[in-house]
């Protein structure tokens, strides 16, 4: 029997012990006669097992060793699956990532994954051979091949010999998405993987028959873990979609779910505002969310609103509000480091407003502004504390700090970043209890339940009072129903004194100048309203709000954009200070201050 931390060993035995039990199955919506039908590409652990083993030996013929990283770029599909795990069966170090696309400007995260990672080879499907070679040859990096999956599946599976793997040996490389920084290659080992796979299944109460499924990209840690690893780890099966079908018809989710009897789904908080926008009745009709018990929320900040819209709107097909579990995760920990228990309904607070912004957690009472807080549920298996970002000190239930995470998911760090590792893998509290992860995230421990609030270097600090941008944004979309699903930013800037900003898309077509001045004023008289401070208002169009692979906003290099007047804005409205600073040619200096 193989240890419980050898994810190859384990997936190889099973797939020995049960090989025609279905483990993977693609799901591809085509246009029929009555409309778009889902269609299944299934694979069974066997036919998985196989295609990894000769993958490994193909890698090996290549001169790949154990320990060497090869880029598996790609978001959907069994070539992607494969490459992953024929890496994996290798001993090497597979490196997943979005694909490069088809143009030069596309190429730049790509490419940096692969320099900073040193990737010996680049594993790919034969669809997106020649855009990857493209890529290559634009980049100057022709000696990474591509191999492709098909040729690598023709080496002799039979040669194929178990790697020696140890628990701290390197799994994979999980990029991060770069929401506060430059993307980072978090080092994730084999004992680290398993644990929070562990977490995984005991938290869901997952067994062997449970039924996973989703549309999130395999290159992302929630896709790649929770909808893909775990399914493989525990003996399950899993049904996964393309994420650019999920955002062009997000019904057909619910209709996978439906069909193929998913229990477990998860995805980000937009998703369910996604469905609740743009599902009409008619695409409803027939949906089945009975069996669904598991909707997880996490990746980013969970509004209470989609969850009490996403309800109200699919409680006749079947979906219950228990069902909803909010979670918390990060790539530093593997992916699951909180979250709700099954069947338990997510726990909120309506906090009062003033107390947050001096980072206490009281309820509203009596009339007083409130802020309305999704608990991410609860720790197990690690642990997590609540501690002031600048002493260490652990700060009680009611306290906002920075949330600190110790334990067997804790990854090894960052590759090659022995600074950054040191400033973020280090923790340790006033009162001596190191290793501590620092995750950046703000958050206040409530009744046993953690609450995140936001991220410290996002902060927004005006006159002495903490604001959040999150809930700053949140205001500004709900003043105008014209911005629903269009993102926003919130960031501070500084020109003498800290200054808020606020960057919103919107549809631009058709608004008059005088529209769009009228706009700002409503956005600015919103911001006044529920925080008692100016903003300054700039609007721009759809899909110039910079977000990551993720689709986290991407607040810093926003504000960079701003600094640099490079937002090619349809119109703003800005404090002189902020106008002489960033505007004219005094700014030049605020520019590059």
């Amino acid at each position: 029997m193989h240890p419980c931390w050898n994810f190859v060993g384990r997936v190889h035995a099973q797939a020995g012990e049960r090989p025609g039990r279905n483990a993977l199955t693609f799901v591809d919506a085509t246009r029929g006669e009555d409309g778009l039908v889902l269609r299944d590409t299934a694979r069974t652990r066997g036919e998985l097992d196989a295609a990894a083993r000769a993958i490994a030996v193909r890698l090996a013929e290549r001169g790949v060793a154990p320990g060497d990283r090869v880029l598996v770029p790609g978001s959907y599909g069994l070539d992607f699956a494969e490459a992953f795990l024929g890496t994996l069966y290798a001993g090497a170090v597979p490196v997943p990532a979005p694909l490069p696309g088809g143009q030069r400007e596309h190429f730049g995260r790509v490419t940096g994954i692969v320099r900073d990672s040193g990737a010996r080879l680049v594993l790919v499907g034969e669809a997106v051979r020649e855009d990857t070679q493209t890529w290559l040859d634009a980049e100057g990096l022709t000696d990474l091949g591509p191999l492709t999956v098909a040729e690598a599946r023709e080496a002799d599976a039979g040669t194929w010999r178990e790697p020696d793997l140890e628990p701290d040996s390197l799994a994979f490389l999980q990029y991060t998405s770069g929401s506060t920084g430059r993307p980072k290659g978090v080092m994730v080992s084999h004992g680290n993987l398993a644990h929070n796979l562990g977490l995984l299944r005991e938290h869901f109460e997952f067994d062997g028959d449970a039924r996973l499924g989703g549309w999130l990209p395999m290159f992302h840690d929630m896709g790649l873990i929770a909808l893909f690893l775990e399914p493989l780890y525990i003996g399950a099966r899993t049904a996964l979609m393309s994420p650019t079908q999920f955002l062009k018809y997000p019904h057909l989710w619910l209709r996978m779910i439906g069909d193929r009897g998913v229990q477990f789904s998860t995805a980000p908080n937009f998703a369910y505002d996604l469905c609740v926008r743009k599902i009409t009745d008619e695409r409803a009709a027939g949906l089945d969310l009975s069996g669904w018990t598991r909707a997880a929320n996490g990746a980013e900040p969970i509004d209470g609103r989609t969850l009490d819209a996403f309800t109200a709107k699919f409680a006749g097909h079947g979906f219950r509000r228990e069902a909803f579990m909010p979670c918390y995760g990060l790539a530093e920990a593997t992916l699951f480091v909180t979250g709700t228990p099954v069947a338990e309904p997510p726990a909120e607070v309506d906090a009062d407003a003033a107390a947050l912004q001096r980072d206490e957690l009281t309820p509203a009472t009596g009339g007083a502004a409130a802020v309305r807080l999704v608990a991410s549920g609860r720790a197990t298996g690690l642990d997590v504390l609540i501690a002031d970002p600048a002493t260490g000190r652990e700060l009680p239930d009611g306290r906002v700090g920075e949330l600190w995470v110790r334990g067997g998911s804790v990854a090894r760090g960052y590759w090659g970043d022995p600074e950054e590792n040191r400033a973020t893998f280090t923790g340790t509290t006033a009162d001596g209890r190191d290793g501590f992860l620092r995750t950046g995230d703000l958050a206040v421990r409530w009744d046993g339940r953690f609450y995140v609030t936001g991220r410290l270097k996002e902060t927004i600090v005006l006159n002495g009072r903490n604001l959040y941008p999150y809930d700053i944004e949140r205001a500004v979309r709900a003043a105008d129903p014209a911005l629903a699903g269009l993102p926003s930013s919130a960031f501070g800037v500084s020109a003498g004194t800290e200054e808020l900003v606020v960057v919103q898309e919107v549809r631009g077509a058709g608004r008059s100048p005088d529209a769009l001045r009228e706009l700002t004023g409503a956005l600015r008289a919103a911001v006044a309203a529920e925080f008692g401070v100016r903003a300054n208002v700039v609007l721009v169009r759809p899909g110039r709000v910079r977000r990551t692979t993720s689709g986290k906003i991407q607040r810093g290099l926003m504000r960079d954009l701003f600094a640099g007047g490079d937002l090619d804005c349809l119109h703003e409205d800005l404090s002189p200070r902020l106008v002489r600073h960033y505007r004219t040619g005094d700014g030049a200096a605020g520019r590059a201050s």
